[in-house]
């Protein structure tokens, strides 16, 4: 299960995908996750630097936490590092407390940036040896060079073993590691992941990330801008990418892609960089791709800009409209109407270009009305679509907030709210026991604080979530 290090050979560092509930309770009903590209990109960099390091993706495994802390101790790697997430944190924490004493700890991801403190002087962290603020390619090999190089790494925490504080590293001239250069970085090695590149649709797919940053502020996000001032925003350059998706050609006859980041279609000088480049390379003849877009962005492109991206291969965008209700989507800082929304979406489905709209149910304050207009928008995208080259999917979640997101800062003001009841993290099984065939692609989603934040009743919110669920599940399964 350990991906990627050399097996006759000591463990530098582990790193260890917390699984998202804990799966000797109840068995995952799904066989595919996202991989985890975040960690491959440190262990490609890592290796590269001359370290045996491997990933156990705990999650894609749907290994429990007994099983996780037994395959950890048994491989006894110098270092057992976990990328937190606000749900996994609770589980990362109980597998991190099982460890043996002499793995040392190293700790990152969303949950480490927004609450160090707080997780540095946590009991279960008592082997944290580092927390990594932000991007941590160039950091994490200097640690296992020399752990006590952290004193000179900026965005490097840990706890004073004397007063029992946090402390931070950095030197001056030390501040490079925080952006390391993308473009300098090498290629994914796709050993460290389990289920990527994957075979689809007669594809095989892979993966990618073209950018890195986010300029936008959604309350509700985690990459929203004031949650991550550390971040540089920066691009790879087109060739780059290219040279990318032409060695996984190659090497593994991906002809399929899928780009995660938030910029690739957010951002129109980012979008006619790439396309250039695209249309030079002749891209669209033998790759077809998937990615992310910003509905503004993509509102005030022309039609020849689409037409352009769909003959350069783009198969289906994933756009976060989020809601129904004018008032909801200005509350969040989402920068765009549900007309907007429908407009942007039949236009890219006039060029047989598909959208995967992502919805949100359950904002704070959210009333009954607001969430039948967001079921209402659903239903008129999936109308809209219908006759068109390219189709309309939704998914939909419910909301739950993120530490260090406006959102959260927003609702600890109100005074009404304990962190520790915003970070009541649990599963909630919609799948009716293993049986609702609908639900059971999208069950490690579902989970909830389960706080009652919006105005409308958490049962409306959820019992609208299945409704869609099964239409969206209806509407596939007819095509």
């Amino acid at each position: 299960m350990i991906a990627g290090a050399a097996a006759n050979h000591p463990l530098d560092a582990l790193f260890v995908n917390a699984p998202l509930r804990d799966y000797s309770l109840r068995p995952r009903v799904n066989d595919f996750t996202l991989p985890v590209l975040g960690m491959a990109y440190i262990a490609t960099y890592a290796a590269q630097q001359g370290f045996n390091v491997g990933v156990l993706d705990a999650e894609a495994h749907g290994l429990g936490i007994d099983q996780t802390v037994d395959i950890v101790n048994t491989t006894r790697p110098r270092w057992a590092g976990f990328n937190l997430l606000a749900p996994t944190y609770e589980i990362s924490a109980r597998i991190a407390a099982g460890l043996d004493p002499d793995i040392k700890v190293m700790l990152g991801g969303h949950q480490a940036k927004a609450m160090p403190n707080q997780i540095l002087t946590d009991p279960r962290m008592t082997r944290c040896a580092a927390l990594v603020v932000g991007e941590a390619e160039t950091r994490v090999s200097e640690l296992l060079d020399d752990h006590r190089n952290r004193r000179r790494l900026p965005g490097v925490m840990w706890l004073d073993p004397v007063v029992r504080t946090p402390v931070t590293g950095g030197v001056p001239g030390s501040s490079h590691h925080l952006a390391p250069d993308i473009d300098g970085l090498p290629f994914v090695d796709r050993a460290y992941l389990c289920q990527d590149p994957h075979y689809e649709q007669a594809r095989w797919e892979a993966n990618m990330v073209g950018a890195r940053g986010c300029p936008y502020n959604c309350s509700f996000c985690g990459a929203a801008v004031t949650a991550n001032p550390d971040i540089t925003i920066r691009i790879r350059d087109p060739y780059n990418i290219i040279d990318e998706m032409v060695r996984l050609r190659e090497q593994c006859s991906v002809t399929a892609f899928r780009f995660v980041d938030d910029l690739f279609l957010g951002a129109r000088r980012v979008i006619d960089t790439m396309m250039g480049a695209f249309t030079t390379e002749q891209v669209g003849d033998w790759a077809c791709w998937d990615a992310t877009g910003r509905i503004n962005v993509l509102h005030r492109a022309d039609d020849e800009m689409l037409t352009t991206l769909a003959s350069n291969g783009l198969r289906e965008v994933a756009l976060g409209i989020e809601s129904g209700s004018a008032r909801m989507l200005e509350y969040i800082d989402k920068r765009i109407t549900p007309e907007m929304a429908v407009s942007v979406v039949t236009r890219l489905a006039e060029r047989g270009i598909g959208v995967k709209g992502y919805f949100i149910l359950g904002f704070p304050d959210e009333t009954r009305q607001e969430i039948d207009a967001t079921e209402q928008l659903i239903h008129l995208l999936w109308e809209a679509t219908d006759r068109l080259p390219g189709r309309f999917r939704a998914s939909v979640f419910e909301f739950r907030p993120y530490p260090g997101t406006p959102e959260w800062h927003r609702l600890l003001a109100t005074g009404r709210y304990q962190a520790e009841q915003l970070l009541n993290y649990s599963p909630v099984d919609l799948t009716g026991g293993g049986v609702d065939e609908s639900m059971l692609a999208r069950d490690e989603f579902n989970f909830s604080v389960n706080l009652q934040l919006a105005q409308a009743p958490t049962s409306y919110i959820r019992a609208k979530l299945i409704d869609l669920a099964h239409a969206q599940h209806e509407r596939a399964s007819a095509c």
